[in-house]
């Protein structure tokens, strides 16, 4: 098992190796295997690759972001520029309907609301919004219809994950209540883990994810 101090220096040079993060404002800690990461990024797209980041370097349990947005001025734009430059991307995204998604955004902070009916689209319009220039956040209430048609939900996310990498994910149980699916046991890594719950939320008929996922 490594130690703190070389899981630190693999996430800083993963960090530094990354052409999307900008590490010169960036600190990382390391104790008892979960990653804390502090200072300022100069948006939320460069937060959320540094999430991936780190998330590629094995011995990661866990990851606490202490991350401040704080884009230069050059790049912010008014709430009603924002809100319409979403608007058209989200109009453009192929597997979402116009009438789908709706936005609010308050000083760049971007809440989308809304149903779908599948958990995919959910991640997807997050996906799209949180890579915009001049986003500082995204809260995502958008809710997946429950689909009463569907049976053996947990047999069908089961499957999924055997068909990706059967090791990796052998030791995950699923379970599915009313639309819920909650995913437990352990993973080799964070990127698993993401893995794992994002082929709970591409399976028909899941309206929410619990994640109880331990990373070994």
């Amino acid at each position: 098992m490594k130690s703190d101090e070389a899981l630190r220096d693999e996430v800083a040079r993963e960090l530094a190796w990354d052409p999307e993060v900008d590490i010169s404002r960036i600190d990382v800690s390391v104790q008892d295997r979960i990653v804390t990461l502090s200072g300022t990024v100069p948006g939320y797209a460069q937060k959320m690759a540094v999430r991936r980041a780190v998330e590629r370097v094995a011995g990661c349990r866990a990851i606490v972001f202490e991350l401040t947005v704080a884009p230069p001025p050059k790049l912010q734009h008014s709430d009603i520029d924002l809100a319409e430059a979403i608007v058209v991307a989200l109009r453009w995204q192929a597997g979402l309907a116009e009438s789908q998604v709706h936005i609010e955004v308050d000083r760049g902070c971007v809440t989308l609301v809304g149903e779908v009916d599948w958990g995919y689209q959910r991640n997807l319009a997050e996906k799209v919004v949180s890579r915009m220039r001049g986003v500082m956040g995204v809260v995502n209430r958008i809710s997946v219809r429950n689909s009463d048609a569907v049976a053996d939900v947990a047999g069908h996310i089961s499957a999924a994950l055997a068909r990706r990498a059967q090791r990796e994910f052998a030791g995950i149980h699923v379970t599915v209540e009313d639309g819920v699916a909650t995913l437990s046991g352990k993973v080799s890594s964070l990127r698993d883990r993401r893995a794992a719950c994002g082929a709970a939320w591409a399976t028909r008929g899941v309206r929410r994810v619990v994640d109880e996922l331990v990373v070994e």
